[in-house]
């Protein structure tokens, strides 16, 4: 996890992480290598971004949501009828495949975000605040989702400023006040937050 208050930096730190922004100075190395030796789509399709704000379709169904990030990786239709409602059922919503988006609270437009991200096999997902608009036991759930998603062995990101959520699940912690990093707990979660 990655934490800091609002105005922090986490979220120009995302940005650099995928390349939105470049730094003024020094590097971001990724398997010992400088992303920006990297070839742009070749990098971009090693992660997934998961937004607070959800950035569904909404005139899609959730089914057609999640299908849409393998259409445009070039997916054949064959996968993709394999894959989604296989992912779907991951984050719980194989029932919901053909809702749209108004039709689901708040924690389950977050799970098709999940879903998504997860649906081409990322090696990482950056979760930017995924927290953020949904309830206190919903944000738990979520969580808990990332932590499962990890545990299969995919690297989780998550950025948040919600300090009391990050110590329920012991991972590794990074601060951010004022674009610096001020600690970093390894694996051990902090108290003192």
């Amino acid at each position: 996890a990655v934490v800091g208050r609002n105005g922090s930096g986490k979220t120009t730190f995302i940005k650099l992480l995928c390349r939105l922004y470049d730094p003024t100075e020094g590097e971001i190395l990724l398997n010992g290598v400088d992303i920006r030796k990297y070839d742009y789509a070749e990098y971009q399709a090693l992660f997934s971004v998961v937004f607070q704000d959800f950035r569904l379709i909404d005139k899609m169904t959730v089914y057609d949501n999640v299908a849409f990030a393998m259409h445009i990786v070039g997916a054949s239709d064959r996968e993709i009828r394999k894959r989604v409602p296989y992912v779907l059922g991951l984050v719980g919503l194989e029932k919901k495949m053909d809702n749209h988006p108004a039709e689901l609270s708040g924690g389950e437009q977050q799970r098709v975000g999940l879903a998504r991200a997860l649906v081409n096999n990322p090696s990482m997902i950056i979760a930017d605040e995924p927290t953020g608009n949904v309830d206190p036991a919903m944000s738990y759930e979520i969580v808990e989702l990332l932590t499962e998603i990890n545990r299969r062995g995919t690297t989780v990101l998550m950025v948040t400023h919600e300090h009391d959520l990050v110590k329920r699940f012991p991972r590794r912690v990074i601060e951010i006040q004022g674009g610096t990093v001020v600690g970093d707990t390894g694996s051990e979660v902090r108290d003192e937050f």
